[in-house]
């Protein structure tokens, strides 16, 4: 048995979703041809509360598209120093929008209204117009950390009243929302643009989709035309986000279980100097000086437990939809029982 806790990325679609795929009704959706692309996307904005929604390749996509049909250069987007649009989109805010970033050390990834005052510049030629905030709920890098309606509420407040745009890269939202006090349209409310992935907690096998107004949706197509986003009988891979929607986002609580009872688990081990604070699915510990990460992570996987490295010293776990109690267990009992 191989138990593999990399990502929440690696799952595989189950029996009834790939069902749900081969009998999906698809046309061409470049297009615009293709009943269950629409489906998918109209169920999404009405899931937010917004007008209307795209459909995409991955998180990347919608966030980049989203920078770009946000901002004009030059312009200054700024974001906590953990967000993924600036560590992990392989320098698209530059590349893509010609923007300069503006980078904030935040709560685990997580900014307050004050840090995004204070990081807004004046109005002089000197300094380039801030244009754009971008928050990531759940934040990864900083392990599954959640924003509180309250904190997104005020820095939109701050957006609106300075003219800046409000962007949410929601890769994990369901995550923060099975966790939180606040609905999809709660969220919907208060941003601009939100990215929505389905391929991560949700179990879809490809797939995100920007939300926004009709207008900005009309922008973002054209966006993703010319960044090769454009797919044909996509409703495939549509009819697997509809059946994730459908049946994978409540579940998502057993994931967050899973994740703390192995954190529960595993303190006090030799080879563990500190365990972050579990929030959602993600699970970041920090191993000894005096450990090598790499033959911790290669013994790890001789005894069929993929982890990833996060950093220095850091390893994270992710759990998801095909992480089993057995695995659980297995797990545990490898972490407590490993010579290196």
């Amino acid at each position: 048995m191989i138990i593999d806790l990399r990502s929440d990325t690696v799952t595989r679609p189950s029996d009834a979703m790939l069902n749900a795929m081969w009998q999906a009704k698809v046309g061409d959706d470049v297009l615009g041809d293709d009943p269950t692309v629409k489906e998918l996307e109209q169920k999404v904005a009405n899931l937010f509360g917004m007008e209307d929604a795209l459909f995409c390749p991955s998180g990347t996509m919608t966030n980049q598209i989203a920078i770009k049909i946000h901002t004009n250069s030059p312009g200054e987007l700024i974001c906590d120093e953990l967000s993924h649009v600036y560590k992990y989109e392989g320098g698209g805010i530059g590349f893509n929008s010609g923007l300069a970033t503006k980078l904030l050390k935040g709560d685990r990834g997580r900014l307050n209204v004050k840090m995004v005052e204070e990081a807004i510049n004046p109005n002089d030629i000197h300094f380039p117009e801030s244009q754009l905030v971008v928050l990531e709920n759940t934040c990864n890098k900083g392990g599954g950390t959640i924003y509180t309606l309250d904190d997104i509420i005020r820095i939109k407040q701050l957006c609106e009243e300075k003219g800046l745009k409000f962007h949410l890269d929601g890769a994990r939202v369901f995550n923060a929302i099975v966790e939180s006090d606040y609905s999809e349209k709660d969220l919907g409310k208060y941003f601009d643009t939100i990215s929505v992935c389905l391929s991560k907690g949700l179990g879809a096998p490809v797939g995100s989709l920007l939300v926004g107004s009709k207008k900005d949706i009309i922008k973002a197509r054209r966006i993703r035309k010319i960044l090769g986003g454009g797919m044909r009988q996509a409703g495939y891979l549509a009819a697997a986000g509809i059946f994730a929607l459908d049946n994978n986002v409540d579940r998502l609580k057993d994931d967050h279980s899973r994740a703390r009872e192995i954190a529960n688990n595993i303190e006090g081990l030799s080879f563990i100097k500190t365990i972050w604070p579990v929030y959602t699915n993600i699970l970041i510990f920090e191993i000894n000086d005096n450990v090598d990460l790499n033959n911790l992570i290669s013994g790890l996987a001789e005894h069929n437990l993929k982890v990833s490295a996060f950093g220095s010293q850091l390893i994270r776990i992710v759990t998801h939809l095909d992480f089993t109690d057995e695995m659980l267990s297995e797990t545990i009992k490898i972490l407590r029982n490993i010579k290196f």
